[in-house]
């Protein structure tokens, strides 16, 4: 009877120990589907939002549909400080480390469509920044080369492109140097703000190719294409006034 009993006990034992495994596998599993169900929600809804960005801005004159498609397919709130993700798909810049900004995504759109960039086109980017203007130009197809002056931007930009998917060449160094090394390049994009075109990048442009910047002092820029015509023949263009941060000669650490 004893042995009888202790049999039932530990059936029961095993049956209750059972129940509450299925019961737990059960609650992890909803845990894991809600869990998943977050990440889809929020996926869709940065999507949704950066969509809504592309078409405010294509309602502003941009009108690059592979620049429009670009902006509405990256995450831009992933290339700022957390606290200001509220604001990322606004056009307007915000602020990152190092006293620098992320462009409005105006200007970003805007300098993007002057490069008229064509898939496979070997581009160099001065001024990485926060790394969003070298996602837009990887979206759009091109063979991305950026530099960026300070190492701390650089680190952070390099891991911040890795997660969304990018993978430019990017490299810490001064921009006014360029990338000698890796020239010559189909366009050149510039983000800040030399006072006078640098000589060095306009060598480092292949016959035929040109360099898209904002020129100019502190008080405002033009933003200007710059051609190169042959071996020694430079043109240039004006296309409107911006307000960029000045372009600064050497590294910082």
């Amino acid at each position: 009877m004893e042995t009888k009993t202790k049999h039932i006990l530990s059936f029961l034992l095993i049956a209750f120990f059972c129940a509450a495994s299925a019961a737990c596998a059960n609650h992890r599993n909803r845990q894991n589907e809600k869990s998943g169900e977050q990440v889809i929600n929020s996926s869709q809804k940065n999507r949704s939002e950066a969509g809504k960005l592309a078409e405010a801005l294509r309602k502003k004159g941009i009108s690059d549909k592979r620049v429009l498609t670009a902006i509405g397919n990256i995450s831009r709130h992933e290339f700022i400080d957390e606290n200001l993700r509220d604001f990322a798909y606004l056009d307007r810049p915000l602020p990152i480390e190092k006293g620098q900004t992320i462009s409005q995504p105006f200007t970003v759109a805007y300098q993007s469509e002057l490069l008229q960039l064509k898939p496979g086109e070997k581009v160099l980017e001065i001024g990485t920044g926060s790394g969003y203007q070298a996602a837009v130009l990887c979206e759009m197809g091109a063979d991305v080369y950026s530099i960026e002056r300070h190492q701390e931007l650089h680190e952070t930009a390099k891991e911040t492109l890795r997660k969304q998917g990018y993978h430019p060449q990017l490299f810490f160094g001064d921009g006014y140097e360029g990338l000698p090394e890796h020239a010559p390049f189909d366009k050149i994009l510039i983000t800040a703000a030399p006072e006078k075109v640098p000589e060095k990048l306009k060598q480092q442009l292949k016959i035929g190719g040109w360099m898209v910047l904002p020129l100019g002092g502190r008080h405002g820029q033009k933003m200007t294409i710059v051609k190169r015509e042959s071996e020694t023949r430079f043109t240039e263009s004006v296309h409107g006034d911006f307000i960029f941060v000045p372009m600064v000669e050497g590294t910082e650490k």
